[in-house]
């Protein structure tokens, strides 16, 4: 017998006041909750969220898609309620900060995939806060990417484990290294299984409470690296090697979640468990997805449209959703479906679905959903306006606006704009309110906090530095890249931060050189403090790219050696790490991170 969860009281969140967005949602879960607010104890149902990455909507057998074999996927769809018109980020960070908040990434301090735009606010009040709030044991295994030091980390936003890993994405999917609550440990064997063993040994621990397990995997993101047999299937089939491998990989994850579904089965927890799945943005190459425009990255709709399915057995009845449906509705929807109230003071952007999970279409508002994304940060960006007929997107502010029908032509061949000048108008001030309001907190790499004990130890990573004469080994300095270029004193790297306690604080350097640069005097200038340190060996070991079978954009991996550079004193507030070389360098003098160790 599992035991009840009592309900949590309602606490105050550091948001913002309540804006016309947010609105909709409050009505909606005022509406929707009063079921169960009369109720002291209540059974609380267990939460699976799979969410997957860079699977576009094509990626599925019951989508048309002829090659690709998603049994699973396909059988939970039959059984469950699957959702026509649903859409998330055309990035991956952004749809992770939404799913988890019910707010749109802007909102949340999140703009980007890298450089520290992936950060969520650590003020973000997340679904596994609330769930935890309320009892439930709390667990993500896989790709974080909100942010890698606490409090941004997993564990400070309210996830008891965590095992994956925290930055865009991983160079090595075979016997890598992963995270666990802040440890690192070697795993043996493929990634997408490994993290799979992992969510099923947190649900099997917790068979007896509620929980909630989060699994956002990884694949089918680049680097292109899959195990033989999936691989060989679809080679078989004649597809070329990218092809194969992105389908391979989509078939192993096809696979993994039919273990996780098992395991529920095998638990007597299926009809006790919601299961949802999604995606987080369009396909990450050329390939089917329903003849859409547009795939990873663009605001049209085949980079923002995926599949959604949400399955709980003798609760739901299978069926199709027409309505338009988002991200930011998972968690309100979630909510209800869990008897756990939403705090009001908490302000969301989504709503509830439960009405349309129950086929109760009639009185359901018409919505106008909203895209924008900034690459690398930039004032512009791509924009769209969503509503149940129109598609509205420019790349640019400085570009027109295009304008589609959705009904006629889906694939968004004929531009209507010139035809349709007050639809034009009316949708393009309802995109200028919205992006007014959610981007007025604003949003940009911010300080990272040290001194934790949670996490004594914190790593500044490469892309995290804001450069001056320098470059990154792999030009564009995603996740797991490196500094070069450290061959004149005035090139630099600098990390602000934000000291949350005062103390002694260790400094190392992470590096590698060729024998050249021995003797050479490595500067890091933190807070008052000068530490100087020579480089008294060479360490230069080849770049690993793993068994990749296609070639690669994203650096490998190398071993690093440390440099202690000493310790310094810091007293509470902001400061910054300045890293330098005294005498040039040679341009293949690396730098992988600055390791800051509070130590008393």
């Amino acid at each position: 017998m599992r035991a009840p969860v009592t309900r949590f009281p309602q606490h105050r969140f550091p948001h913002q006041t309540p804006t016309w967005v947010g609105l909709i949602a409050v009505a909606f879960l005022a509406l929707g909750a009063h079921d169960a607010l009369g109720a002291e104890e209540v059974e609380h149902p267990n939460v699976l969220l799979i969410l997957t990455d860079d699977q576009g909507w094509g990626d599925l057998g019951s989508h048309g898609n002829e090659v690709l074999e998603t049994p699973v996927l396909d059988k939970l769809a039959a059984e469950g309620v699957t959702f026509d018109r649903f859409y998330v980020s055309p990035v991956c960070a952004p749809t992770r900060a939404s799913v988890l908040t019910g707010r749109y990434h802007a909102r949340t301090g999140v703009s980007g995939v890298t450089h520290g735009l992936e950060v969520m606010n650590a003020e973000e009040v997340t679904i596994a806060e609330l769930l935890g709030k309320a009892g439930y044991a709390t667990g993500c295994f896989g790709k974080w990417h909100n942010g890698s030091h606490y409090p941004f980390h997993p564990n400070g936003q309210g996830f008891e484990e965590f095992v994956g890993f925290c930055a865009g994405h991983w160079t090595l999917y075979f016997d890598t290294q992963l995270e666990h609550n802040g440890n690192e440990f070697k795993s043996r064997g493929y990634i997408s299984d490994v993290l799979t063993d992992r969510a099923i040994g947190f649900m099997e621990a917790n068979r007896e409470k509620p929980f909630l397990c989060y699994v956002p995997y990884n694949a089918p993101h680049s680097p292109f690296q899959v195990p033989d047999t999936p691989y060989d299937k679809y080679r078989l089939k004649g597809l070329d090697p990218e092809l194969a491998t992105v389908y391979g990989m989509v078939e192993n994850l096809d696979h993994n979640i039919g273990r996780m579904l098992s395991t529920l089965d095998d638990l007597g927890l299926r009809e006790k468990t919601i299961v949802i799945f999604l995606t987080d943005n369009g396909p990450n190459t050329k390939r089917y997805n329903g003849g859409m425009l547009g795939r990873k990255g663009s605001t049209d709709e085949g980079g923002v449209r995926v599949p959604c399915i949400i399955s709980w057995p003798g609760h739901l009845k299978p069926r199709r959703v027409e309505p338009l449906a988002a991200h930011i509705d998972l968690l309100p929807t979630i909510m209800q479906l869990c008897h756990v109230a939403v705090p009001s003071s908490l302000k969301l952007d989504g709503v509830s679905l439960v009405p349309l999970l129950e086929g109760k279409t009639e009185g359901w508002p018409e919505r106008t959903l909203f895209h924008r994304y900034a690459r690398r940060g930039k004032d512009d960006a791509s924009m769209a306006v969503r509503t149940s007929r129109h598609r509205m997107s420019r790349k640019s502010k400085k570009q027109p606006w295009r304008l589609y029908d959705m009904h006629t032509d889906p694939g968004q061949k004929e531009n209507i704009a010139k035809e349709n000048p007050a639809i034009v108008d009316r949708l393009g001030k309802a995109y200028a309110a919205w992006e007014k309001d959610v981007t007025k907190g604003g949003f940009g790499q911010r300080p990272i906090e040290v001194g934790h004990s949670q996490s004594p130890a914190v790593s500044l990573l490469a892309p995290e530095a804001q450069m001056s004469g320098l470059h990154f080994h792999g030009k564009t300095g995603w996740a797991n890249d490196w500094l070069q270029g450290f061959t004149s004193p005035e090139a630099t790297a600098t990390w602000p931060l934000e000291v949350a306690h005062p103390g002694t604080y260790d400094v190392t350097i992470y590096y590698t050189c060729p024998a050249k640069d021995v003797g050479k005097v490595v500067e890091a200038r933190v807070g008052d403090a000068n530490l100087e340190k020579p480089i008294t060996r060479a360490f230069d070991p080849e770049e690993v790219h793993g068994p990749n079978r296609v070639g690669r954009k994203e650096v490998g991996e190398k071993k690093w050696a440390a440099l202690p550079m000493g310790s310094v004193t810091l007293p509470r507030g902001e400061t910054k790490v300045v890293l330098s070389v005294a005498k040039p360098a040679t341009d293949d003098f690396s730098v992988k991170r600055v390791e800051i160790r509070k130590v008393k």
